[in-house]
């Protein structure tokens, strides 16, 4: 009997394209028998996680029969006490993807809309479709601004109509590396109508540096209640593969997206590990100092080489290889070292690389001599 599962699907999902994650480690050693490699894709903490976090791990795990604590109490006090704010304010999630998601359903319906950049994060493409409602891609800049392929705020701003619901705008972006200023991101916010709820995605916020003026979103929360602010474990606090996450809201929009929130969404040795994490402020700062390192390692390899790239305030920069980057990212998987092309977020010639140790750096960069002399 033949069965036509597609036409039974959602009309959102029928023709969605699931989200590509960089190139895991274990994949390229079954495809070239290699032993030897370096992850450079995911924009991962080249330290790991913090030494708190993984000793909170090693207590925990003897809980594991028991459900995770729904409602991730010490979790939210400890963020609450970092953050300054009302555990109403928050809601937790499994990764910032899950609370983007989460935004998506509570605001969403497919009589609305969705607005977002062109080469923002593919989550908001996604979360948008599979829900049925419509994407408005605003034009990016142009490659000859300051900010090139970055978020233009006057083409987010005119794409906004009566049936606009959600605005995503990641600060800095991936995968370009790009910010909106101060300045530009409050006067975004200022313009937007009240009935609008803006997400401002800051999974990179903790890299950020202070001479960059990319700014804290929640200084901002009071102000515009329309507000939902993301921020993820995943980076610099070097806890990816536990997947949790958090928005930062107003307690009525918090109360909306923790009403669409899978019960024990984040697992118990997240939960713990996250605590942790926050109160581990050595580790933090020996990440950024690495991160700090390893840009400048990879910025002057960049020049030697005669590449440019783009404005980057994250743990990653994207390089223009002055060729297609997808043949550049395939030669480096020979040679050991797995980087992120962005073709499919509309940059074709660019390669999106995570800042490494300095010894990762060091073989990326001896790889990529090697390429770019064919």
């Amino acid at each position: 009997m033949t069965r036509d599962f597609l036409s039974l699907a959602a009309p959102g999902v029928r023709t969605l394209q699931p989200y590509q994650p960089g190139k895991p480690e274990s994949e390229l050693r079954r495809e070239y028998g290699l032993s030897d490699i370096v992850k450079l894709a995911s924009n991962e903490n080249p330290l790991g996680p913090s030494p708190r976090a993984l000793a909170a791990i090693r207590e925990a795990l003897s809980g594991l029969a028991r459900y995770p604590d729904g409602n991730g109490f010490e979790l939210k006090a400890a963020l609450s006490a970092k953050l300054g704010l009302s555990t109403a304010t928050l809601t937790l999630g499994n990764g910032s993807n899950d609370v983007l998601e989460l935004a998506a359903r509570a605001f969403l319906t497919p009589e609305h809309e969705a607005v977002f950049s062109e080469h923002a994060f593919a989550v908001y493409p996604i979360v948008t479709q599979a829900i049925g409602a419509t994407a408005r891609v605003a034009r990016a800049n142009p490659p000859d601004h300051a900010m090139p392929y970055g978020h233009d705020p006057a083409a987010l701003l005119a794409s906004i109509n009566d049936r606009t619901r959600l605005v995503f705008v990641a600060n800095p972006n991936n995968p370009t590396g790009t910010w909106l200023k101060t300045a530009e991101l409050e006067a975004f916010l200022k313009a937007i109508p009240e009935r609008v709820i803006v997400v401002v995605d800051e999974a990179y916020f903790e890299y950020v540096e202070a001479e960059a003026d990319c700014p804290n979103a929640l200084c901002w929360l009071d102000r515009f209640p329309n507000l939902i602010v993301t921020r993820t474990f995943s980076k610099a606090h070097g806890l990816a593969g536990l997947r949790v996450g958090y928005a930062i809201s107003h307690p009525e929009v918090a109360d909306l997206l923790n009403r669409v929130r899978e019960p024990f969404n984040v697992n118990s040795l997240a939960l713990v590990a996250a605590a942790a994490a926050l109160d581990d402020f050595g580790h933090l700062e020996r990440s950024r100092a690495v991160n700090r390192a390893g840009m400048e390692q990879l910025r002057n390899a960049c020049r030697q080489l005669g590449l440019s790239w783009l404005p980057s305030v994250g743990n990653f920069l994207c390089v223009d290889m002055g060729r297609p980057g997808r043949d550049v990212f395939l030669e480096l998987l020979k040679r050991g070292v797995i980087t992120r092309p962005v073709d499919n977020y509309g940059l074709p010639r660019f390669l999106r690389i995570s800042i490494g140790a300095e010894t990762e750096n060091a073989r990326l960069i001896e790889a990529l001599t090697d390429v770019l002399k064919d």
